[in-house]
């Protein structure tokens, strides 16, 4: 049986909060890994989040698997947390917010009302991914391609590098494993070394892809990993990556 629709109003799901011991630096600028998924870029005031697929469930549930229709409520109430949190001037989306092209109109009333009043208090970017290519135009902000933050290029998908370019982007949703103590530990997680970043996804009903996997072969140098646990983001050189 298809799910009911969205009543409740959950409260997030995974714990917000700034970095105190961490900073990904890129081009001579400082990003603060937040344990909701989402790195702020202090010198901008700027708050940065990839992949929410918002409606994924909805999504999901038109092909028969009937998942619980909160995934865009949690999603934006974990961002709401993270807002408040950081206090940005600037929200920058990095590509597919929206799950795909019909997410706009099946979104609950609730939800809608509840992102735009987000970004009604926060300029707000919408950087286009390849699920949502044509993001919705009725919900505050602005939409573009790609962006500078200074020296840093913000994109969706990584793309190969200029001598002199760093980028920040999306799309691969990490994951990175490690053994400690005779256990495997999985997480989210940030990846990057001196030129490029992505980050993971932040959306309640995304999956996560291992950077040892084909798809980050040849994006990176020497590079580090920041994995999101339970109360902390925890830094991992390359080598402690299995």
């Amino acid at each position: 049986m298809p799910f009911s629709p969205k009543p409740r109003t959950p409260s997030p799901t995974r714990l917000c909060g700034l970095s105190r011991s961490h900073r990904i630096t890129l081009s001579g600028i400082d990003f603060i890994p937040d344990l909701s998924g989402a790195i702020f870029a202090p010198e901008f005031s700027a708050l940065l989040v990839a992949d929410l697929h918002l409606e994924k469930g909805t999504s999901l549930a038109r092909r028969g698997v009937h998942l619980p229709p909160y995934d865009t409520r949690e999603s934006l109430l974990q961002l709401e947390a993270a807002l408040e949190a950081t206090r940005p001037r600037r929200l920058i989306f990095l590509g597919d917010s929206f799950h795909d092209q019909g997410a706009r109109e099946r979104i609950d009333a609730a939800d809608l009302t509840l992102l735009r009043s987000i970004t009604a208090r926060v300029e707000t970017v919408w950087i286009t991914g390849n699920h949502d290519p044509a993001p919705p135009e009725d919900v505050g902000g602005i939409i573009i391609e790609e962006m500078e933050l200074g020296p840093v290029s913000l994109r969706h998908q990584p793309k190969m590098l200029r001598a002199d370019e760093a980028e920040i982007s999306g799309h691969l949703h990490p994951a990175a494993a490690i053994h400690a103590r005779g256990h495997r530990i999985r997480c989210r997680c940030f990846i990057a070394d001196h030129r490029r970043l992505i980050m993971p996804a932040f959306g309640s009903y995304t999956g996560a892809l291992s950077v040892r996997s084909e798809a980050f072969k040849g994006l990176f140098g020497d590079f580090h990993v920041w994995m999101i646990g339970d109360q902390a983001v925890h830094c991992f050189p390359a080598a402690r990556v299995r």
